[in-house]
């Protein structure tokens, strides 16, 4: 496979040579092409390069990493976030389907991140950086999209159309408005973090819903919650007054 020619950006010498040299060692599909500790440096580098990806620092003097992409303007290729552990930017880009790498970073996340880009090419970038912008902004809305991975690459999904999400093994199956279903590669855990400022909430370790959907709840030890399309899930007891409290909120 040919090699994909990378531009490595951070402010931090230390993080870029601590990158680049991981990178060296351990990703040999991954070739190190230019590097800047400067946003403007690298706005030159990437428009002379074109490379196929960048390992991009978040938070930079001066200019941010999301606003350096702002000045760019044209996205023909991928883009690894580096961040220091818990920014606020994570959910963020979890949502928009970015990967990200946190500080300092470890071999293995760094070798599967590689590996799911020489897989998952992607020419979506533009649209996965439309929802990042989207989950930063401090109003959260149901018309906010979410990107979830599909074997044919990435699909948008407007937040309010997902009714509920159920967990089947490694995959999460999600059931949306039109009737449709959806099966994808990620963990229901994974949804429960990037959809709670959207008023969905894991009833019972198998379901996440849409709080907007709920039709009626029946008591019982943990109850019942009967959703608008008729279907009836459980909740768990231990989730019930939590449960209760916010829907009575």
């Amino acid at each position: 496979m040919e090699q994909l020619k990378a531009i490595l950006v951070d402010d931090e010498l230390s993080s870029l040579q601590n990158l680049k040299q991981k990178l060296i060692e351990f990703c040999p599909d991954v070739k190190v092409i230019a590097e800047a500790q400067q946003p403007e440096e690298a706005l030159l580098l990437i428009r002379h390069h074109k490379p196929d990806v960048i390992f991009l620092d978040i938070e930079m003097p001066r200019m941010s990493g999301f606003r350096m992409l702002d000045e760019l303007g044209s996205y023909d290729f991928d883009i690894i976030f580096t961040t220091a552990y818990n920014h606020y930017a994570v959910e963020a880009i979890r949502i928009s389907a970015f990967d990200y790498l946190t500080k300092p970073i470890a071999i293995k996340d760094l070798q599967n991140a590689v590996e799911r880009l020489a897989k998952e090419r992607t020419s979506s970038t533009r649209e996965k950086l439309d929802i990042l912008r989207q989950s930063l902004s401090e109003s959260k809305s149901q018309e906010d999209k979410i990107a979830v991975p599909t074997g044919e690459g990435l699909e948008f999904i407007i937040i309010k159309n997902i009714i509920h999400i159920e967990s089947s093994s490694n995959y999460s199956k999600l059931f949306l408005s039109d009737g449709k279903t959806m099966l994808v590669t990620k963990l229901l855990k994974d949804f429960e973090d990037m959809l709670a400022p959207y008023r969905f909430y894991r009833v019972h370790n198998s379901h996440l819903i849409n709080l907007n959907y709920i039709k009626k709840y029946i008591r019982g030890e943990g109850g019942q919650v009967v959703l608008q399309t008729g279907e009836t899930i459980d909740v768990a007891r231990r989730k019930k007054d939590e449960f209760l409290k916010l829907i009575a909120g």
